[in-house]
């Protein structure tokens, strides 16, 4: 995989019990501030499609634990077709960076179709990248999941933490459906599981390094990518 140097951000992830999340949150509220994206609820709906190759290499290598591999995915927020998100996130060890551009729905749902010509004539690098590795790796759509997130800034190190619960993924392997607003799912790791993602550039400052020591345990090799394509037990298209 090639990798070029990027603005990296590290990446934590804890899993949280319900009871944690709110003892924990109580305490970032009074330190960060919430995310002007998740206003008025103070949260919002993310719904991901992911890509994998037959030979599932995505999966293996975070099961793996790898130290450097990538995902290619879709995104919406709050069952919104606009924007929809296109992105390559590239994990290297703690690190993460992630290159993403806005498509049109139409253009997305050519991608699910693995309608991808038109993309070998895209302008955007990330674009044409993605379609140079559908036709060496056979890239397709490989799980669909949903959850919800409460988001919390702070502004040194450009730090944001977030909380993802009500984790779910659909039961059905039709992509087509990524845009309809009720879809047949199946919730993943219990309905008062949290997980809990700490974003930083440099270092995490001392009120929230203070707050995470006294609060959670050990940081934890979690994905929700990989979770969800477990809990469905089965690893094919």
């Amino acid at each position: 995989m090639e990798v070029r140097r990027r603005h990296l951000r590290y990446e934590l992830k804890y899993l949280l019990s319900f009871i944690q999340y709110q003892v924990l949150r109580k305490k970032i509220r009074a330190v960060l501030k919430i995310d002007p994206y998740a206003e008025p609820m103070g949260y919002y709906h993310v719904r991901t499609l992911y890509f994998d190759d037959p030979k599932n290499s995505a999966y293996f290598e975070k099961a793996s634990g790898a130290g450097v591999r990538q995902k290619y995915r879709l995104r919406i927020y709050n069952l919104r077709d606009k924007p929809v998100k296109f992105e390559r996130k590239v994990r290297i060890y703690n690190c993460v960076f992630k290159e993403s551009e806005v498509i049109e729905r139409e253009e997305a749902e050519k991608i699910m179709k693995g309608d991808i010509c038109f993309l070998a004539s895209s302008e955007i690098p990330l674009l044409k990248r993605f379609y140079t590795e559908c036709r060496l790796n056979l890239l397709r759509p490989a799980v669909l999941l949903e959850y919800l997130r409460e988001p919390y800034i702070y502004p040194v190190c450009n730090v944001r933490v977030t909380f993802d619960f009500n984790l779910r993924t659909s039961i059905t392997t039709r992509p087509l459906r990524f845009f309809e607003k009720d879809i047949p799912v199946i919730t993943v790791g219990g309905d008062k599981t949290v997980i809990m993602e700490v974003k930083y550039d440099d270092f995490i400052p001392d009120p929230i390094w203070k707050l995470l020591s006294e609060e959670v345990g050990l940081r934890q090799a979690l994905g929700k990518f990989a979770l969800c394509r477990e809990a469905k037990g089965v690893l094919i298209f």
